[in-house]
């Protein structure tokens, strides 16, 4: 018999959703093991937010399944609630109350009783950092702020599965910061996380695995360093201080070296040679075509150039990624 951390904490299979004839999501299949945090990168419209919606029982699938601990989110939703916990885009909470008002009321709501709700409560608002502004009602702190305390409200219950869905997005660095560690402290304690951002450095920095979506499919998945090869080996960027330089560059490169040029950067990339005498030689014709350039480095694919290649879009937040009509609520 499987013991439960052979069970995935997600699995989805050949999940779909329609909406009318727009396809939102289209036969994804994911898998995210227990322990492990995955971001769901895409572009604007991706299906992101639906997918996170789905396994989160908030929305009903077309068609296929998603399970949560093995469980289903259509057939047994009650019990998929149970291992979750889900932070949407948008901060949920009462902003008549303060932050640590607001902690409690979610203890309650769990069923702690009022002492263990304070401890509760207590114990987050030290988590998060959040003792200077948690007890001002939250209608009166910065987006940052309630942000902090909306994710904090998220650990009330102490999930196994932990969802969030852009949750860094307006955050200040350092209350960024703040999030990437408790995230990170989570995970050594066991917690699974799906992650949905808009920030490549973000899934960078938390993901195990990154799966890649565009217009509801998978279009690619691994770790950052393996969709970061995709792309392809290291590159020299030549920016040049003008258009009329830039374009010198590429006529009296391009006969030696094959060049690709990006002109709202005014940038030239060449591919980086394999030894440091023809790195050397690469420096010395720039310098010999004499064009004034502002910057000259080698540098390594990041996962900004394998979103941009293997989507061909740069990554945008899905403020909405469709309507949610009341009647989809599972």
């Amino acid at each position: 018999m499987a013991s439960s951390s052979d069970v995935p904490a997600i699995e989805t299979r050949a999940l779909t959703k329609r909406y009318g004839d727009v396809v939102a999501v289209d036969r994804l299949d994911l898998v995210v093991p227990t322990g492990s945090v995955v971001a769901l990168l895409g572009p604007n419209g991706a299906g992101k937010t639906t997918t996170v919606r789905m396994i989160a029982t908030l929305v009903r699938p077309t068609s296929g399944t998603a399970t949560v601990g093995g469980r289903d989110v259509v057939a047994e939703g009650d019990a998929v609630r149970r291992q979750i916990s889900l932070t949407g885009q948008f901060a949920a909470l009462d902003p008549n109350l303060t932050g640590r008002e607001n902690l409690r009321l979610v203890a309650a709501l769990r069923g702690h009783d009022r002492a263990t709700a304070r401890r509760v409560a207590d114990a987050l608002v030290e988590r998060f950092d959040g003792a200077e502004f948690a007890d001002r009602t939250i209608g009166k702190v910065s987006g940052g702020q309630r942000r902090r305390m909306d994710l904090a409200a998220s650990l009330v219950h102490q999930p196994s599965l932990l969802v969030l869905d852009e949750p860094t997005t307006g955050l200040d660095p350092r209350s960024r910061q703040i999030v990437w560690g408790t995230v990170r402290e989570l995970v050594a304690d066991g917690v699974t996380l799906l992650l949905t951002t808009q920030y490549l450095d973000e899934a960078d920095a938390l993901a195990d695995r990154i799966v890649l979506i565009d217009h509801g499919r998978q279009v690619a998945a691994g770790t950052a360093a393996e969709l970061k090869r995709t792309v392809g080996a290291q590159r020299i960027d030549v920016v040049a201080v003008d258009a009329a330089g830039l374009e010198t560059l590429r006529s009296r490169l391009s006969e030696r070296y094959e060049v690709s040029v990006s002109p709202e950067l005014r940038m030239l990339s060449i591919p980086a040679p394999a030894e440091v005498d023809d790195l050397a030689g690469v420096t010395d014709a720039v310098a010999a075509t004499g064009v004034s350039v502002d910057e000259l480095a080698l540098r390594r694919p990041s996962l900004d150039d394998a979103f941009l290649a293997l989507t061909g879009r740069p990554p945008a937040r899905d403020e909405a990624d469709e309507p949610v009509p009341a009647a989809e609520a599972a």
